[in-house]
């Protein structure tokens, strides 16, 4: 009999253990050993069998137990130490209290918008790589003191569970999630009454939403719930599960999360006293609403138009852009958004076509039927970044045409590397060595990690027997995982005795593990199924291979490079040395980075935008093994793993394929197994750790999330909070003169123009020190020479006179003349040999602007 309502009712623990609760609810227990240790010692079997999860423990405990642990004094004092720990946590000044004590201009708060979040397997609101990266950063800024507050959705059965069928093929669950059943509470109005947010709908209908805070160390994270009284059937189920619709549904819910989620702020501060954000920071571009809604408090609020609310806004954004793909990006038709502006749904003082404009493809090559999500972020974005050195050059190639007559190296998209939260990811047994031995913490890695390559503080032997624990730790779950997902796929007890001698504590072992989709090339290590058997079953030299990733619902094409692979795996002859573990998430992947040695990665190039698991690896002391894209294309240096070579210039993807698995066999045989069983006579491979130690003291430091948030903080976040601060002077009068000259420097542009470039001062024969003068002469229309800087542009050249390299450097205002002409001067000395050239162009100039290319805007001699 099936009940007509579920619900979770929680523990009414005995005041002596009152601060259980808290603890419970805090999600820094799921990167603070101690905390973790505190729980698991109620009862460390049902703590395995309630997943972890503090709440599920509590919930799980009898009231005669409870009694037993409010009565034991030890048991209450180390609960009461623990809520004190954390009280210290929470409230003493930490890195970014100190920068704002050194004068540095820093925001009061940061908003930080994401669709997903993946901060423990018992919260499952993340499906990948995004969600991972957007719970390491508040994790981070946690433990920096950064005052961000996190926005996104609760969804109602998360991502999904993923399990497989007898033939391979991959099946999606969506197990319900109780919110009273999550470390979660519920935002409350001052009556006791759950806090809401509304948001108008075509056809006169609303969508409300509750909204519920994990408290994430310091950080308050806001996940907004459709399923709620007062929706109807279709509202509730705007939030019913992370990327489980398209169209309308997705549209549904990037308005909840941008639109919502500014609404959600404003209660949190009003409910809660907390200071409103300075900076809004969307990661990626689900959340760029977030832009339309605050505009429509500005020109609701203080009278702004839509221009002079649309400057305000920017100036304080950061946009994050994840992906170099243009099918990962979100658009939706011009006439679905129309139908959510307009008409009875329109923006007092705001025409549905200014809406529509910012997500406008009106470049060469856009489709003018669509509305870019990525291209609204842009717009909105004062300040936009990508998340490695070559995603940022690859997105400024990526979105050149919003920035025509600019060369692509000059598009403002900068770049800030992406880390990872070492708590999270450091095997605890592994952080211990760090911390015994060298004194290693995250907030010390960047000056105390060297003490790496000192042998006698933590020797080869120690380091070789704390890998092979991690390994030997990582066969054990395999083994359970393996034999649980058989089970599943229909096999007997009978037919799964081989599970037990599957994989060994003692042979290389090589993970790969991440989502699915075509670029990522799960199958590459497939190309040569022979070949790879032979690694496989090396007498001498054996591989084994550990293999999990899950492929989104509606793409049957990753579903099939799965199956593929799991075939393979079921092979009798290699079961043993390679598997594919099923549901991989969050909890897989603590067991899995550390017990790797090394970590396979290989991408169409430049396919990935960053990755983030081969830097969760090498922190526990494995090796790259990686195409170079993303992250390793940077920090590579020959020394902290290897480089797969790649066919670049093959445009036949089935010949580049080969061609590249071929590297990856050859360097898996020749060198990755070869140094890996290299032994000295006490059966230490020396060279290999060599190369372990080089990667944890060289590598380790740079991967760390508490510097990419640091990052943000100098490079994003403080210059946006004082343009912000800047254009939001009372009376916004900033803002409305900023909007009023662009509007100015727009109509007139085209009578912008170089006339005329004079240049004197190098001898017949120019050589290394002469200086090269320049006049320009140029008319500005009705603009006025501080409209403007006239650039003289030069550089190394190519056959085909292409300036390479460049440099602009302004010239100085000359002289004036009639009908809005000046002539302009400077002058360049010729630092290097080699073809030269150089030409003068004028651009836009304004100190409201964030780069010289803000508006698009060039005239070229």
């Amino acid at each position: 009999m099936r009940a007509i309502r579920r619900f979770t009712v929680r523990t009414v623990l005995p005041a002596e253990l009152h601060d259980l609760d808290e603890l419970s609810l805090n999600l820094r227990w799921s990167w603070h050993a101690p905390t973790r240790q505190l729980f698991s010692g109620i009862d460390p079997q049902l703590w395995d069998s309630v997943k972890r999860d503090p709440v599920a423990l509590l919930g799980a405990l009898g009231p005669d137990r409870l009694a037993a642990l409010a009565a034991d004094n030890g048991f209450v004092e180390r609960v009461r130490a623990a809520a004190a720990d954390l009280h210290r946590y929470l409230q003493d000044p930490l890195w970014y209290q100190q920068q704002v004590a050194g004068g540095e201009a820093l925001p009061a708060a940061i908003a930080y918008f994401s669709p997903e979040y993946g901060i423990t397997s018992v919260l499952p609101q993340y499906s990948g790589g995004l969600g991972i990266l957007a719970g390491d950063h508040l994790k981070s800024a946690s433990d920096l003191g950064v005052p961000i507050v996190g926005v996104g959705l609760l969804y109602g059965a998360g991502y999904f569970r993923q399990s497989l069928t007898r033939d391979g093929w991959q099946v999606e669950t969506y197990p319900l999630l109780d919110p009273d059943g999550l470390p979660l509470t519920i935002l409350r109005e001052d009556d006791g009454t759950p806090a809401r947010v509304s948001i108008d709908l075509p056809g006169g209908r609303v969508l409300h939403a509750h909204v519920w805070v994990a408290a994430v160390g310091r950080v308050p994270l806001l996940l907004l719930d459709s399923n709620v009284p007062g929706n109807d059937e279709a509202a509730r189920k705007v939030t019913d599960r992370l990327y489980g619709g398209g169209g309308e549904h997705r549209l549904q819910q990037e308005l909840l999360l941008g639109v919502g989620g500014v609404r959600a702020l404003r209660l949190w501060s009003r409910l809660t006293g907390a200071p409103e954000p300075e900076v809004y920071h969307t990661n990626e571009g689900h959340a760029g609403f977030l832009g339309v809604e605050r505009i429509r408090e500005l020109v609701a609020g203080a009278g702004l138009t839509f221009d002079a609310a649309l400057e305000a806004v920017r100036a304080a954004t950061v946009f994050t852009t994840h992906t170099p793909v243009p099918a990962g990006i979100d658009r939706f038709g011009r006439d679905l958004v129309s139908q959510y502006f307009g008409g009875d749904n329109q923006i007092p003082g705001i025409d549905v076509e200014q809406v529509l404009s910012l997500g406008a493809e009106d470049y060469d090559g856009g489709d003018p039927t669509v509305f870019n999500m990525a291209v609204m972020g842009l717009r909105l974005g004062g300040r936009a970044n990508g998340v490695s050195l070559l995603h940022g050059e690859v997105s400024r190639g990526m979105f050149n045409g919003l920035w025509p007559g600019f060369d692509s190296r000059e598009v403002p998209i900068t770049s800030v590397t992406n880390g990872v939260h070492s708590p999270t990811w450091v095997d605890p047994r592994m952080a211990a060595l760090e911390a015994e031995k060298l004194g290693l913490d995250e907030l010390t890695a960047d000056t105390a990690s060297s003490g790496w390559l000192n042998p006698d503080a933590v020797t080869d032997a120690e380091l070789w027997d704390m890998r092979r624990e991690l390994r030997g730790q990582l066969v054990d779950e395999a083994r359970n995982r393996l034999r649980r997902s058989w089970r599943e796929r229909g096999a007997s007890p009978a037919e799964l005795g081989w599970v037990d001698d599957a994989l060994s504590p003692d042979v290389l072992t090589i993970g790969f593990a991440r989502r699915v989709p075509t670029y990522k090339r799960l199958t590459l290590m497939l190309r040569d199924p022979e070949r790879l058997r032979s690694l496989l079953l090396d007498p001498e030299r054996p591989v084994q291979l550990i293999v999990a990733g899950k492929s989104h619902p509606a793409d049957d094409q990753g579903k099939r490079l799965i199956q593929q692979l799991v075939r393979f795996t079921d092979e009798a002859d290699v079961r043993g040395r390679i598997v594919f573990l099923p549901n991989y998430d969050i909890g897989m992947a603590q067991s899995l980075y550390p017990g790797c040695d090394v970590w396979l990665n290989n991408p169409l190039r430049p396919l990935e935008a960053s990755g983030t698991s081969g830097m969760k690896s090498a922190l526990n002391g494995g090796l790259n093994l990686s195409i170079l894209d993303g992250w390793w294309d940077e920090w590579y240096d020959g020394e902290n793993g290897w480089a797969i070579p790649t066919a670049d210039g093959v445009e036949d993807t089935e010949r580049r394929d080969d061609l590249e698995a071929a590297a990856l066999y050859d360097l898996i045989e020749t060198q990755v197994a070869a140094r890996f069983y290299d032994r000295d006579e006490r059966g230490v491979p020396g060279r290999w750790l060599q190369m372990v130690r080089h990667t944890l003291a060289t590598l380790g430091p740079k991967v760390q999330a508490t510097r990419m948030v640091a990052d943000y903080v100098h490079r994003l976040y403080g210059p946006a909070a004082v343009a912000g601060r800047t254009l939001n002077a009372p009376g916004f009068e900033p803002a409305r003169e900023l909007a009023a000259w662009k509007q100015h420097v727009r109509g007139d542009w085209s009578r912008v123009r170089v006339d005329h470039v004079e240049s004197s001062g190098i001898r017949e024969v120019p050589q290394v020190g002469d200086l090269l003068t320049v006049k320009a002469y140029v008319s500005l229309g009705d603009l006025q020479p501080g409209d403007v800087e006239v650039q003289v542009v030069h550089g190394r050249v190519t056959e085909a006179d292409v300036i390479e390299a460049f440099t602009a450097e302004p010239l100085e205002l000359a002289e004036t003349y009639e009908a809005g002409r000046a002539a302009f001067a400077g002058s360049v000395r010729l630092e290097a040999s080699g073809p030269f050239g150089y030409t003068v162009r004028i651009v836009p100039q304004h100190e409201g602007l964030a780069s010289v290319a803000e508006l698009g805007l060039v005239a070229n001699a």
